[in-house]
């Protein structure tokens, strides 16, 4: 026998079947792991677009931004 659970608020858990559910727990699982699967897929499509994508003169493009609106405003 298991021994009685509570939620935050004191209110009695029901109490789990694993006989029960265990069809439910197989697909939950699957499901599970093939979120996380497609998810880390994503992850690493984006970091590959950003590797090949990557344009090193970017961060220079930010400062000649600055500079021209500094000249046109003449701060």
């Amino acid at each position: 026998m298991q021994p009685t659970q509570f939620d935050s608020f004191g209110e009695r858990l029901p109490t789990y079947d694993a006989q029960k559910r265990g069809s439910q727990n197989v697909v939950s699982r699957w499901m599970l792991r093939g979120g996380i699967g497609l998810f880390w897929t994503l992850v690493a499509v984006v970091l590959a677009a950003r590797v090949v994508y990557f344009d090193p003169d970017f961060a220079a493009k930010f400062g000649q931004l600055a500079a021209s609106v500094s000249a046109m405003f003449g701060a």
